[in-house]
């Protein structure tokens, strides 16, 4: 770790370093289901949020809010697993966290770009095929990658997440 923390710097880390929800993410099992339903509660708010803009369903929207808190949540715990590897600076982190956050990083990144991959063959695919994208479609794509591109890390960081030793 760096000697030059701010204010902030020590706030976060004891922010991210709290163990309220721990029992959460005590275990691997139980931080693989914590992604998994985070996942799944990102794709169902994704899905209500182009219904309530593309479709001005007011249900969804009420939905958008319904979602929001738990998702909130899901994404607290997954963070607080990591104790902070993806939301912390850098020069608060020491050297292990350091590889493990770049090691993260670059999975991730792999994972986004092989899905990147399989999103155009798709739709190029359809294009050959005869299909035309329209621009609704073209648009709930690219939310969908925009938000897989932003929360992979923090999906990828929750599942390497190694449990805690017994004696803290």
């Amino acid at each position: 770790m760096d000697g030059r923390l701010t204010r902030y710097d020590r706030w976060m880390q004891q922010t991210m370093n709290r163990r309220e929800a721990a029992p959460l993410y005590a275990t691997a099992a139980r931080r693989r289901v914590l992604v998994v339903v985070h996942t799944v509660l990102t794709a169902a708010f994704v899905t209500a949020f182009l219904a309530a803009l593309i479709d001005r369903s007011m249900v969804a929207a009420c939905l958008l809010i319904a979602l929001l808190l738990p998702w909130c949540v899901a994404t607290g715990a997954i963070n607080a697993s990591t104790r902070g590897l993806l939301e912390l600076r850098r020069r608060a982190l020491d050297e292990r966290q350091r590889a493990e956050r770049s090691e993260v990083l670059a999975r991730a990144h792999r994972i986004t770009t092989a899905l990147l991959l399989a999103t155009v063959a798709a739709a190029g695919g359809y294009e050959l095929a005869g299909g035309t994208l329209g621009g609704a479609t073209v648009f709930r794509v690219l939310l969908c990658v925009l938000v897989t591109h932003w929360l992979m890390p923090m999906w990828v960081a929750g599942l390497r997440a190694q449990d805690e030793p017994d004696g803290e």
